[in-house]
């Protein structure tokens, strides 16, 4: 007699394939109980703090000192996976490149612009990722929005100054965060000098020389020119282009900006902007990726020096 599925009697007479598969999913089930368990144990859930298109995040803390954490849950359909070390194991893309960031197997609480990643658990059905949470702290879009819509020049530079080396921080681990907005940038307020974080790494990639991409990830509205006129785009120039449009929310009263838009002429650079400042600006939104500055360049403008 033939079995029709694969959990059948471990114990029984069934082919031997058969009876390694079903011990394959038992051993499976209790790996994936136990991690649950594990992680139930060290964290406490609360609130939620978000939803994206990857996934949950959720306030917590560690139990055993009340350390504020991110609490990220990411079902199965959008985890992308990479083999990872000598034996290819495959690991999930987000965990990979972040302890990559971190340059040791779990990354140090607040040592670096990027979050901590603190623990991961891969549940087969989900990735929980357990992160660094600054305390206290806001995103950029929701401080720009308590400010009254718009920050001072000043202020913008120096969140733009820590963003173009956060910026280049990743360019040198090649690292392409494909998705700086606003929305994904935390302004730090624990000290009495503000510190940009970067968060959701979800849709991150490893950069390889030379790489054109062909498939756009990220924010639908921050599109660079060049997706839109040839469906390619490049890392470094992207990244600046995000950078602008950082810069832009930053500096127009209640202004979101989008990329059609702006190649509309339906928004304008602000003629109260300093020299230095609107010369910075229209360098990162510059529609031909060849024309716009690199990482380090900018970090050597003079608006920013």
């Amino acid at each position: 007699m033939t079995h029709s599925h694969p959990k059948v009697q471990c114990a029984g007479e069934g082919q031997s394939a058969e009876k390694r598969t079903c011990l394959k999913l038992k051993e499976t089930r209790e790996t994936v109980d136990v991690q649950r368990a594990n992680f139930k144990a060290k964290y406490k859930k609360q609130r939620k703090l978000g939803e994206g298109g990857c996934g949950s995040v959720f306030a917590g803390y560690r139990k055993e000192d009340n350390l504020p954490v991110a609490i990220k849950h990411i079902p199965e359909k959008n985890i992308t996976r990479k083999p990872v070390g000598p034996n290819g194991k495959m690991m999930p893309m987000e965990v990979a490149i972040m302890l990559k960031l971190a340059g040791r197997k779990k990354g140090s609480v607040g040592a670096s612009a990027p979050v901590s990643l603190l623990d991961w658990y891969d549940l087969g059905q989900e990735l929980i990722l357990v992160l660094e949470r600054p305390f206290p702290s806001e995103d950029l879009s929701t401080y720009i929005f308590e400010n009254g819509g718009s920050l001072q020049e000043k202020e913008a530079m120096d969140i733009l100054k820590q963003l173009v080396d956060a910026a280049i921080g990743l360019q040198d681990r090649k690292v392409f965060h494909r998705d700086i907005k606003s929305e994904n940038i935390l302004i730090e307020m624990s000290s009495s000098v503000q510190r940009v974080r970067l968060i959701d790494f979800g849709l991150s990639c490893i950069v390889k020389k030379n790489s054109v991409y062909r498939t756009f990830s990220g924010t639908q509205y921050h599109t660079p020119p060049e997706w839109c006129s040839c469906s390619t785009y490049r890392a470094g120039p992207t990244t600046v282009w995000q950078l602008g449009i950082v810069l832009y929310e930053m500096l127009h009263l209640d202004t979101l900006f989008e990329t059609k838009s702006f190649l509309n002429d339906e928004l304008e650079i602000s003629s109260e902007l300093t020299t230095d400042c609107k010369d910075f600006l229209q360098l990162c939104l510059e529609t031909v990726p060849q024309q716009r500055p690199t990482l380090m360049k900018l970090k050597h403008h003079p608006w920013l020096q």
